[in-house]
């Protein structure tokens, strides 16, 4: 899980750019963008071999 603590001085698009750069590496957006649609368990394996 994504978390950035924010100091008072702070500014918050600093701190939103550290979210993004979190959420990226831990690859969150691209999980939620695979789980929108369901995907065949026969189809994962076949994006799996490919890769």
């Amino acid at each position: 899980m994504a978390e950035v603590r924010i100091e008072k001085k702070e500014d918050f698009e600093k701190a939103l750019r550290k979210f993004n750069i979190q959420c990226k590496r831990e690859g969150i957006l691209k999980e939620c963008r695979e789980r929108q649609y369901y995907t065949k368990p026969s189809e994962r394996k076949r994006r799996n071999v490919k890769k």
